[in-house]
């Protein structure tokens, strides 16, 4: 179930802070970076990843753009948002619609950034354990389903 390091996709149009991120967290984290949101779900559509860390403001498509269509094809990555603008607005959305676990300022505080990561993780490893619990009950309901019926019919 969980690998050895816990994959992470940082998306911003921004290259500096793609390659600042990945130089804070290559070492920890096994880390993936997109330019933009469509390179990102190119890279989803090929890789497992368990968190995605996006930047709000990126010119085809904003972070809460990206986030709306991960869910639609990849639900079970936790998500988180940066955002060098206090824009509550931004923030809303991306709760309501990109359903992120946590929302950062940038510029990021590596110790903040690290301790949000990690509880996303915990997050995602609970969900993933409930989701697996819930498929083995489905199944044993089903056989439970079938030995009544038979029992039933005889």
């Amino acid at each position: 179930m969980p690998e050895s390091k816990i994959t992470i996709l940082y998306v911003d149009d921004e290259e500096n802070n793609l390659f600042s991120f990945k130089a804070t967290f290559r070492i920890k984290y096994n880390v993936l970076t997109a330019l933009s949101g469509d390179d990102a779900l190119k890279i989803l559509a090929d890789k497992m990843v368990h968190i995605i860390i996006t930047d709000q403001r990126m010119p085809e498509m904003s972070g809460v753009e990206f986030l709306e269509k991960v869910l639609e094809k990849f639900p079970d990555p936790m998500r988180i948002l940066l955002t060098g603008y206090a824009d509550m607005g931004a923030v809303v959305d991306a709760v309501n619609k990109g359903k992120i676990f946590h929302y950062l300022a940038k510029p990021w505080n590596e110790e903040e950034l690290d301790l949000t990561i990690n509880r996303a993780y915990e997050k995602y490893l609970e969900k993933a354990l409930m989701k697996e619990m819930n498929e083995k009950l489905e199944v044993s309901n089903d056989q439970l389903e079938f030995l009544l019926r038979q029992k039933l019919l005889s």
